[in-house]
């Protein structure tokens, strides 16, 4: 009876043995490792309970509870340790069965190292009908028959179907292996049998589902390799039949694909040659087979081949004046693309006129390099060219192109080869007489992948391009009907080679009106759109955008003032969602300051007298050229104290070898005739000369700052200021001869830009004024000299102007 009342007591105190990642049921046999020191432990405080606290003969008894990433569960189960020993590796180990569910209640004290715990075992009755829970078992058994015989589990099958106790069978599902640790939890805490064995049904249920989508994926898989394997040996076999057919005929058999290229290429209009090699094509794709890589490239081609329009081509507009009214109306200025476009059009439509379409071969195309600074409109002037012209417009960006192949293509034995740019640009136009543009030509570099400006020597040039190879194609393409148009910065870094087969026109830059209309008809329109703004909510008059293209934004082109205007339209936009103010409004050139802040160009004619640059002798102003079109630059020239600095001369700006030649050149001028020229040259033998151009951080060279130098000099040795007004440029000789120069549009516009009113120019460059504008001419004096001593009469104010300004180290000249 001590056993029995032992055995049954409804409250227990038992050592606890957790269970890291895993849940033993009632009715489990389990072996567990008695190298993990929780579990010897509470084994071992089992033991000793049993010796002293059990009836005689009793088996130590332990709580089996769970333990999920460090947290115990609120039910385990009551087990007795059944043997003590060794497991199959070796180490000690030992036998633990589950017996029945405890709920976990307090903490307690035991003997040994265990943690102990309080419990009640959990009475489990059956809360259904029996027909009910006789239907649930039977349903149970079935379905764990079926898992078990798909796994060959035979003998366990007969163990299942003997099991009677609904509690039992529920628990039996512990040995599932594809139960997941929370699934196994859930049927520990559940009390009911009957709730548990459902339970343990709808998992099991839930995993045959699951096994057989994956064994019927697993079939499709299977048949479909099969059928795979069948189709190729089928294939192999028909390619053996058809090899077997021609040997015996003479005849090729086509297939089915083979037969539709035939069928395309002789209905397709391609020229006589094209036709001929892809016909040679299509039968090398006849002889090949479906698996080899040969076919594959050949379709690839066939396909480029067929969808290039051979004989498409765009009809010309020739109404020569609405095809200049269009040019008008989308760009101002700009007269000399203009009038190239006029003239290729009037020439077109006259050869047309007398049946002089096609001559040698070639076509009337054209290749015009359009060279300029950023922002005058290089880049959308091609799309305006495109629609004066009634032709397709395709751009080709350049910038960055290092390989080769990007413009002749690469050739069909490599993988993913593809036509050039050249070509692809023909075929997204959908014609032959497309409109072209190669942006950005001075900006295609060269490495170890090929020079792709020595492949554009074929496209570009008139007398060769109506025969162009693509790697890719292999068949003569005619490109001599293309408007290219090439643009670029640098004019300098475009090869010789190939500048020399396109047509220069120059782009050197608005006029200050030319800014006003393009800021009114194009640029304003397009920002109040992009601001939501309607027409006539913000209006604009002259004077404010002339003070916004003159002394916001000093530029040749016009990026930075759409930029000027996108920024006020955006601050009066936001203001009238704040109520601050109120639309329509009109902006004038004294609402400026407060919408987009003070000037960044303010002319030099226009600052105080005594901040000028020029306010003290020895710093003259002339004018250079840049890649952002012409520039105003200062000269500034001191002369060292002779005990303190060495003799010789002093060049700092970041100058190259032309300008310090120059420099070298207009020191040594003033050296031989500074008696002539009333200066007081005899120190210059024993102080230093020291010439510097400010912005050093910008590379200089050239030699038009030749006059710009020596009068500098002449004014730091006479005292005498240069004149605020007055700009120059030229190249100096040792004779004193001013020679001629570049850019003389260029340094014009700017000397206008930045407030000079005079400017002095090489004689020989008197022809260069036909092509400034008249506007800017009439703004500016402009004198053509031929020696540099007309340069210091006209550049030198009086001396008894600059002498009170003279440099206190160097003596006046009487």
């Amino acid at each position: 009876m001590a056993n029995e009342s032992w055995a049954d007591a409804t409250a227990v105190t038992l050592p606890v043995l957790p269970l890291d990642e895993e849940v033993v049921l009632p009715g489990m046999v389990v072996p567990l490792d008695l190298t993990d020191p929780d579990v010897r432990a509470a084994v071992e405080a089992a033991q000793a309970a049993a010796r002293t606290d059990g009836p005689a003969g009793g088996k130590p008894r332990v709580l089996m509870v769970p333990r999920i990433e460090g947290s115990y569960a609120a039910t385990g189960v009551l087990g007795t340790v059944e043997q003590v020993g060794r497991l199959s590796d070796g180490d000690p180990g030992a036998l633990v069965r589950g017996r029945d569910r405890v709920r976990i209640g307090a903490g307690t004290t035991g003997p040994g190292a265990a943690l102990w715990v309080e419990g009640t075992r959990i009475e489990e009755t059956v809360s259904e009908v029996p027909g009910a829970v006789a239907e649930l078992v039977k349903e149970y058994k079935a379905l764990a028959t079926s898992w078990l015989r798909k796994r060959g589990a035979w003998q366990v099958v007969d163990r299942v179907q003997q099991i009677d106790g609904v509690s039992a069978l529920a628990d039996n599902s512990g040995y599932s292996p594809f139960l997941t640790v929370e699934q196994k939890i859930a049927l520990l805490e559940t009390e009911d049998p009957v709730a548990r064995l459902r339970l343990a049904t709808e998992q099991l249920r839930e995993h045959l589902a699951e096994q057989d989508v994956a064994e019927s994926i697993a079939k499709d898989v299977q048949e479909g390799v099969d059928k795979q394997q069948r189709e190729f040996l089928l294939r192999r076999q028909l390619d053996a039949v058809r090899k077997e057919l021609r040997e015996l005929d003479g005849e090729g058999g086509e297939g089915e694909e083979s037969d539709d290229y035939r069928a395309r290429v002789e209905a397709a209009d391609l020229p006589e040659k094209v036709r001929e090699a892809a016909l040679k094509e299509v039968e090398k794709l006849e002889r090949s087979s479906d698996q080899s890589p040969e076919g594959s490239w050949i379709r690839t081609w066939l396909d480029t081949v067929l969808e290039l329009p051979w004989n498409e081509r765009s009809e010309d507009r020739y109404d020569i004046r609405g095809a200049r009214a269009v040019l008008d109306a989308e760009h101002a200025g700009l007269d000399d693309v203009k009038e190239r476009i006029t003239e290729y059009l009037a020439v077109r439509k006259r050869r047309a006129d007398r049946g002089l379409g096609v001559v040698g071969g070639r076509r009337g195309g054209a290749v015009l390099a359009l060279v300029g600074p950023p922002g005058v409109g290089k880049t959308s002037l091609g799309q305006s060219v495109a629609h004066a012209m009634g032709r397709e417009f395709v751009r080709v960006a350049l910038g960055g192109v290092r390989d080769e192949a990007e413009i002749r293509g690469h050739r069909r034995t490599y993988v993913g080869a593809l036509p050039g740019r050249i070509v692809r640009a023909v075929k997204e136009a959908g014609s032959m007489n497309p409109v072209v543009l190669l942006d950005e030509i001075d900006k295609v570099g060269s490495d170890f992948r090929g020079d792709p400006a020595a492949a554009l020597l074929e496209v570009l040039d008139p007398a060769q391009n109506h025969t162009f190879r693509d790697h890719y194609l292999e068949v003569e393409l005619d490109l001599s009907d293309v408007v290219f148009l090439a643009t670029a910065n640098v004019l300098e870094a475009i090869p010789e080679a190939l500048l020399d087969r396109m047509e220069l026109v120059r782009l050197d830059g608005y006029t200050e009106d030319e800014k006003v209309v393009i800021a009114r008809d194009h640029l304003l329109p397009r920002q109040l759109e992009r601001a939501g703004l309607a027409d006539g909510e913000v209006v604009l008059d002259e004077g404010a955008l002339r003070k916004l293209a003159g002394e916001y934004t000093r530029e040749a082109g016009v990026r930075n003032l759409e930029r000027s205007l996108a920024r006020l339209l955006r601050k009066i936009a936001a203001q009238s969602e704040l109520g601050e103010r109120e639309l329509p409004f009109t902006v004038t050139d004294g609402d400026l300051r407060g919408l987009v802040g003070r000037p960044h160009h303010v002319p030099e004619s226009a600052q105080d007298p005594a901040e000028r640059r020029t306010a003290v002798p020895g710093v003259a102003t002339g004018l250079a050229v840049t890649g952002a079109g012409g520039d105003v630059l200062f000269v500034e020239a001191s002369l060292a104290d002779p005990e303190t600095g060495a003799a010789g001369l002093t060049l700092t700006g970041q100058l190259g070898e032309v300008m310090k030649e120059s420099a070298q050149i207009a020191l040594s001028f003033l050296r031989s005739h500074g008696a002539e020229l009333e200066l007081p040259v005899t120190g210059l033998k024993d102080r230093g000369v020291h010439i510097h151009f400010p912005a050093g951080a910008v590379p200089k060279d050239g030699p038009s700052a030749g006059v710009t130098m020596t009068t500098a000099l002449a004014s730091l040795l006479s005292g005498r200021l240069v004149r605020t007004d007055v700009a120059m440029t030229g190249e100096v000789s040792l004779t004193g001869r001013v020679l001629p120069i570049g850019g003389v549009k260029q340094k014009l516009l700017a000397a206008h830009r930045a407030g000079i009113t005079t400017v002095v120019i090489p004689k020989r460059n008197e022809a260069d004024l036909d092509d400034v504008p008249a506007e800017i001419l009439d703004g500016l004096e402009v004198h053509p000299v031929t020696d540099v001593r007309q340069v210091l009469e006209l550049a030198l104010a009086p001396a008894t102007a600059g002498s009170g300004n003279a440099s206190p180290e160097v003596p006046v000249a009487a």
